[in-house]
């Protein structure tokens, strides 16, 4: 009787820990060309040049998408008209769940944004983007030059105030 007394007072002075292990990272970080971080930054930048008008994007025309769909001749109404509709209304689609505009769980707005940038990498290959695609920190940049172009006239102005001093004449 008296060891199972000693076994119960030990057992109040036993600790449990779980360890859990933690996931473990990709083996190889280089696998991955750009983070997600990056694409995010591509698709704002790409989406916000054409906002802005600094790249058109000439999507597929319906004359385009006949010359692809043998059916075309036989139908009296052309099916790539609405099919042209239905690209631009897609990519219009996207951009919405993109800008939050259209409600979204965060998974769609996911595959929004890739699918944003699957479609730049499509029409970028097939020389569809017309215009150069402007980085947002253009502001910055601008911002920064206007600075170093006040510093550097400050210091013109007082190279030259140094330079052509009047001499004293000293008699």
């Amino acid at each position: 009787m008296e060891k199972f007394t000693k076994t119960k007072v030990d057992d109040k002075k036993v600790i449990k820990v779980k360890i859990r292990r933690k996931k473990q990272a990709p083996a190889d970080p280089v696998a991955v060309l750009f983070s997600q971080k990056d694409v995010r930054r591509f698709v704002t930048e790409f989406v916000s040049s054409w906002i802005r008008g600094d790249i058109t994007i000439h999507f597929p025309t319906a004359a385009e998408l006949s010359k692809k769909n043998p059916l075309a001749i036989t139908f009296p109404t052309d099916p790539s008209v609405n099919e042209e509709l239905k690209i631009k209304e897609h990519y219009v689609e996207l951009l919405s769940i993109c800008a939050g505009t259209k409600s979204a769980s965060p998974e769609e707005q996911e595959k929004a944004i890739t699918d944003v940038f699957r479609i730049l990498l499509m029409f970028r290959s097939a020389n569809r983007i017309e215009g150069k695609i402007i980085s947002n920190d253009l502001e910055k940049r601008v911002t920064n030059i206007e600075e170093k172009t006040r510093t550097t006239g400050k210091l013109v102005e007082q190279i030259t105030g140094f330079l052509f001093k009047e001499k004293k004449d000293s008699q």
